[in-house]
Order: structure tokens, then sequence, then C-alpha cells
């Protein structure tokens, strides 16, 4: 479960501010929307996060052999162009965007859209603000997402300026011409 703070009436946090308060609070899991709200996330549990580790070996590992990108779990935040700060489940980065940035925008949180992000809903997450947030992704030139939802047995994929199809599971998904000859298969 996440939990939304507006925090209008006191401050408006810029980037520099909520980088501060997330270096300055290492074990609490921040993002923040375009609207510069912060949000509180929650820790997920056994289940959630050996499906998420999963996930970010299988991607990893196919990084690994195409050698095309870069590979991010969910400590990773990214500065979106389009104004929130977050932190995907799953992300990858091509390496030609991810060499675009310079030293100092890699130490802190990326300037950039991965190209393709995986959110994997737990039990404690409501379905509409990741919907949103896979938006929010693509708003910023996200170019793949994929939006698992174990509860509902099904998988939302999110394509720049296409409509979001939403598969059944047991269900193998294509990294398309995002990561190309990736295969996963789910199963949840």
């Amino acid at each position: 479960m996440t939990t939304v703070l507006n925090l209008e009436s006191i401050t408006t946090l810029n980037r520099k501010q909520f980088y501060q308060l997330c270096v300055n609070n290492p074990e609490i899991s921040l993002e923040r929307n375009p609207q510069g709200e912060l949000i509180i996330m929650a820790p997920v549990g056994g289940i959630s996060g050996e499906k998420e580790a999963n996930l970010i070996i299988d991607i990893g590992y196919w990084n690994r052999q195409k050698k095309l990108g870069k590979v991010f779990s969910s400590s990773t935040i990214f500065s979106l162009p389009k104004g929130g700060d977050r932190s995907p489940d799953v992300a990858w980065v091509s390496l030609a965007k991810w060499e675009a940035l310079s030293e100092k925008e890699k130490e802190g949180f990326p300037p950039i859209c991965p190209d393709f992000v995986i959110e994997l809903r737990s039990k404690s997450d409501r379905l509409k603000p990741l919907q949103e947030k896979m938006k929010e992704y693509l708003d910023s030139g996200l170019q793949l997402g994929w939006l698992i939802n174990p509860q509902d047995k099904t998988v939302e994929i999110y394509r720049q300026n296409k409509a979001v199809e939403v598969v059944k599971m047991p269900v193998t998904l294509s990294g398309e011409n995002v990561l190309l000859d990736l295969e996963i298969t789910l199963d949840y």
C-alpha cells in the first residue's frame, strides 16, 4: 500500500529537495508524482519480493546476453521528463540513452524515462494508482511497459501511441522491438 502526502499547504518539493529528502531518509521508499505529492511506498512481502527478484533476474540475464542497455531494481528513482520521480519495480534503459548522461546524472536520480518498465501489483496496491503511474511513464517516453496484476491474473501491456492491451495469465510476453528476442512466461 502506498500513502500519498499532499504537502501543498506547507511546501512544494522540487527535485533537488526531494533528492535530499531521500538521501536523508534511506530507510523509507519514496516517490514524487508530477503534482509534487510525496508518495511513501510500503515494503512488499515475501511473495511479491520473490516475484520481483525473478523478473529482475530474467531481464538481467537477457541483458547480459544482448548487452544492449542497463537493468535497474526498484531502488532506483528516475526523474521523469514530465515531472515525477518514480521507481519502477524493474527498469531497462538502452545503452545509448544511458551513455548520453553525465556521470553526475548517473550517480543521482537519472533524468530520463526508462525504455521498458515492469510494475508488479502487490496485495496491498490499488490498481488505479499503478495504471496512472504507467501512463505517466508513457507520457515521459516509455516504449514498452508491463503492469503485472497477480490478483486478477492479468498483465496490462503499455506501448507508445497504442491502447493498453490486457492479457490473461498464463501468458508468454515478448520484449517486442524494445527488448529484442526477450520472452518471459508468467503464470502467477
